[in-house]
This record gives C-alpha cells, sequence and structure tokens, in this order.
C-alpha cells in the first residue's frame, strides 16, 4: 500500500466500517452463588498451616467447599503453596486472611532460585496453583494476602525491592505468582481480596469458561509487574463488577505460545492505579472477540492500551470498546505495535477495533500501526477526550462514525462533532475499604 493511498484512506467515514460483528463470552453468565455445602471448617493455628489446608482440599468431595473462619480473636493462615483439585472451593470467609509464607525455599522448583536474580526465569511456585481442573474455585469475602511487602526470610528486602532491583541490574527475579490457573473449565472466582501479589495476582493459561465477580485486587502502584488478572489462552471468560488497583496492568490480555485469546467480556469494572485496560504485549497467537463495556479508568497510567512487537506480535482484532470514562491518564488512549521496540517476524496487526461512547480528560493518544500493509484499523463513535494534550499516529485508518470524534486529527477534515459524551459524573466510585494488610 503506497503512502498517498493510505493517506487517501484516513478519511472521514460517517458509518462504522467493522466487517465483522462483535462478540463476547458465548456463555450466559449470572452472578454466581457460594457453594451450597462445606466440608471442612478451620480455625487459624499458631505456625505454618499448610498441610492441614491442604489436608482438608484433598480430602473434600467434590462439589464442596472447604472453609477458612477467623475464631478465637485470630484471623491469619499462614501458609506455604496450595494446590486446589478439581470441583472443589475454597472459601475464605469474611475477616479471615490465607496470608503467604515469605520464604523461597517454601516456592522453590528444586534448582535454590526462587527469591534471586537470576538469568533463569519461573523458578517459583504460585501460591496457590490451579492446574487441570474441571469446576470449583476461589470464593469468600475474606482476603489472600501474597505479602510482597514481607522481607524474605533469610535475606534483606522484600519481594517488591527484589522484583526492582532486578530492573535495574539485569537478569529475571525469581518471585512468585499469587494465583495461577492452567489447563482449567469452569471456574468462578467470586468477591475474594487478592492484595500485595510479589508478582500477577490471577494469571490464566489455557483455560475456558472462567468467572471473576465481584473480586477486589488491591498493591501499590510501584510494586513492579504485579498485574491484577492476566487471561492467556483463554476462550469465554468474563470479568465483571471487580475493584483493581495495582502496579501493573489492572488486566492484560494475552496470547502467547499457549493459543489464542478469544470470546472475553470485560464488563461494569473500576481501575485505578495501574497501567490500565491492556490487550498483549504478547499477541503472537491471536486476540480476538473482546467487548469491554462499562468501565472506569481513575488515574491509571495507560487508559485504553494494545501494546505489543514484532518480537511477539500478531493479529488483534473484533475488539469493542463502550461506556468507557477515562480522567488523570498520561496516555487515555494507545495503541502501539513498538511498545518496547523489540525485533522479530511476528507483526501485530490491529484491526476491526471500535470505541463507542468513549470520555477522558487530559493526556495523549498514540496510535501507531505497524507499517502501510498492516495498518492499525480504528473506528470511533461518540468519542471525547477534554483538553487533549498531543494526538499522534503514524500507518493508521482512523475512521469516525456518525457518534463523532472530538477533538479529531488534521489529517480528518469536517469531522462530526460530539454532540452528548459519554456522562461520567455518576460513574466514578471509591475503591472499597481495603481488607486488612499483614
Amino acid at each position: 500500500m503506497q503512502a498517498k493511498t493510505l493517506k487517501t484512506l484516513l478519511s472521514l467515514c460517517l458509518t462504522c466500517l467493522l466487517s465483522t460483528v462483535h462478540a463476547a463470552d458465548r456463555r450466559q453468565v449470572q452472578e454466581p452463588t457460594y457453594p451450597q455445602q462445606i466440608c471442612t471448617t478451620l480455625n487459624p493455628e499458631p505456625g505454618n498451616n499448610q498441610q492441614r489446608i491442604q489436608l482438608a482440599i484433598d480430602n473434600c468431595p467434590e462439589g464442596q467447599a472447604v472453609q477458612l473462619i477467623a475464631a478465637n480473636d485470630q484471623n491469619t493462615f499462614l501458609s506455604g503453596p496450595l494446590s486446589i483439585r478439581s470441583g472443589i472451593w475454597l472459601w475464605v470467609d469474611k475477616g479471615a486472611v490465607l496470608a503467604a509464607s515469605a520464604n523461597p525455599t517454601d516456592y522453590d522448583k528444586g534448582n535454590g532460585i526462587c527469591g534471586t536474580i537470576s538469568d533463569q526465569k519461573g523458578q517459583c511456585q504460585p501460591f496457590i496453583h490451579i492446574d487441570n481442573v474441571q469446576g470449583g474455585g476461589l470464593v469468600g469475602e475474606g482476603t489472600i494476602d501474597g505479602r510482597g511487602n514481607q522481607i524474605m526470610e533469610g535475606t534483606t528486602e522484600t519481594w517488591w525491592q527484589l522484583a526492582r532491583r532486578a530492573q535495574k541490574e539485569g537478569g529475571y527475579q525469581n518471585v512468585p505468582r499469587l494465583i495461577q490457573v492452567d489447563n482449567a473449565k469452569n471456574l468462578i472466582f467470586y468477591h475474594i481480596h487478592l492484595i500485595n501479589s510479589p508478582n500477577f495476582h490471577l494469571a490464566l493459561s489455557k483455560v475456558q469458561g472462567i468467572t471473576v465477580w465481584g473480586v477486589v485486587i488491591d498493591t501499590p502502584a510501584d510494586a513492579r509487574n504485579t498485574d491484577g488478572i492476566d487471561p492467556g489462552a483463554a476462550t469465554d471468560v468474563t470479568i465483571a463488577k471487580s475493584f483493581i488497583r495495582t502496579g501493573d496492568d489492572n488486566i492484560a490480555i494475552k496470547a502467547g505460545n499457549n493459543g489464542p485469546t478469544r470470546f472475553i467480556s470485560i464488563l461494569d469494572n473500576h481501575f485505578y492505579s495501574g497501567h490500565g485496560m491492556s490487550i498483549g504485549s504478547e499477541t503472537n497467537s491471536g486476540v480476538s472477540y473482546i467487548l469491554i463495556k462499562d468501565l472506569t479508568l481513575d488515574g491509571t497510567t495507560s487508559g485504553i492500551r494494545i501494546k505489543s512487537d514484532s518480537s511477539r506480535g500478531g493479529i488483534v482484532e473484533n475488539v469493542k470498546y463502550e461506556n468507557v470514562c477515562l480522567r488523570n491518564n498520561i496516555f487515555p488512549i494507545t495503541m502501539d505495535t513498538a511498545y518496547e521496540g523489540k525485533k522479530g517476524n511476528l507483526i501485530p496487526w490491529y484491526h476491526d477495533i471500535l470505541l463507542k461512547n468513549v470520555s477522558g480528560n487530559g493526556g495523549n493518544v498514540l496510535l501507531n500501526g505497524y507499517d502501510s500493509d498492516h495498518p492499525l484499523e480504528v473506528t470511533f463513535d461518540g468519542v471525547k477526550i477534554h483538553n487533549l494534550q498531543g494526538w499522534h499516529q503514524q500507518n493508521a485508518l482512523v475512521h469516525v462514525a456518525e457518534g463523532g470524534l472530538t477533538p479529531a486529527p488534521s489529517t480528518i477534515p469536517d469531522t462530526p462533532a460530539v454532540e452528548t459524551a459519554c456522562t461520567c459524573e455518576d460513574k466514578w466510585l471509591s475503591f472499597p475499604l481495603s481488607a486488612p494488610m499483614i
């Protein structure tokens, strides 16, 4: 495609040019309920509770729950890594805290590398592992605390300090994720508080039929690589009515080497500090059929963000953002195919992207397609960014539907102004009271 042709296509379009119908989670998803049967109720005991909790999980009949409760003025279950069986629920009751051990040897995979900076990565087990299961999940209004702010046993620094030092010195920080889900179907995460993870809070890989509803995730803005929820190689996932503030992506939809991610619904959520609603950076297996609706991004550094580069890029298509409220964002809208500038032959190509009824205030818009043969294609329909500081684009086909775009780039003359912007005044909610910080 010649540059002149590309410039010609950067023109006003009064109707949405998306060629395919937007879809999302194909299930009929409703608010979950709590398990009807409890096989075991546990009170906190001094010391490490790992063995007694794991024994209760292992002996619990399928379809029932192991419940952790606060009792006798004690609320904290200190534990090492736990594994959840198929069909089993772990219920952390209101007021109870399941707290992760700060001993790296508890998580080490056998090479003595967990809790160190190394040229190897992934050398720590997660705190909670859900692998090769169907049914069950994590519920309750209690707290799972990764204690990333605690000094690691045998060292002088916290998990987070190790991660930040690795960023400065080079090498991989080997720290545990809070919850890792692999090869799983039909799981529910309901009303649980996840705080202070040393790394990602809830990572999903090779999963189908996952519901995350009413979850609260809370970790400081300066805690490195502490993503909130990361669906990868995931199909039919709904994340709804959750509150997330963290030190990295609030949600990051990924599609690395394990397979594509598609049919994802992100509905009625609220984000605070963090790096925003992201797709990427791994997109090489393809991301498609994504619906992000009724979202507030209050103070995230980035807002709506698609990010990748040719070292791990792929096709991102059929993505719809609707009724999105942004404020105090440095980059309210970013779609970048040169995210970290790494080179390879995996071309990131974003097209059939729709932003409908989006309102922001300040910051910069960045639209960066890969090249003229793989342009970024995006449609704006009722998008208004007040006090926009800058609009930067290249290799981008920008269409404007009848709802308008304000302000519009100079490359699109005679663009209709937005008459009725997305109303956000009643959408901003205070972050809910944090769970206990241990």
